[in-house]
């Protein structure tokens, strides 16, 4: 059961920043490659950024690593209920601040 409410938590995440990124203007992408998977792609001014959202404390992403390692983006973005940050060309942003993006 909790890995069920687990689940729902991420995917209504997720939904969260669908909806916010549409009413944006951003058309969605996404990337994979065997098991790896990167939630959204973002282009602005020309330059193309991965963007994982995170539920809870594990901000870890495995997929978000080899993206970064294939492709060098100018930085990466994650999103998910800790503060603002930036470590490691990762840009750390609060969920409930995606409409900013």
């Amino acid at each position: 059961m909790i890995n069920n409410l687990y689940g729902i938590e991420i995917e209504s995440n997720e939904n969260y920043v669908v909806n916010a990124l549409t009413q944006k203007g951003y058309p969605l992408y996404y990337w994979t490659s065997g098991t790896s998977k990167v939630d959204f792609m973002i282009e602005k001014q020309s330059d193309v950024f991965p963007m994982e959202v995170k539920a809870r404390g594990n901000v870890k992403s495995g997929s978000l690593s080899v993206y970064v390692k294939r492709y060098d983006p100018t930085y990466s973005i994650r999103i998910s209920g800790k503060n603002f940050g930036f470590e490691n060309n990762i840009l750390s942003i609060p969920l409930y601040t995606v409409f900013c993006l």
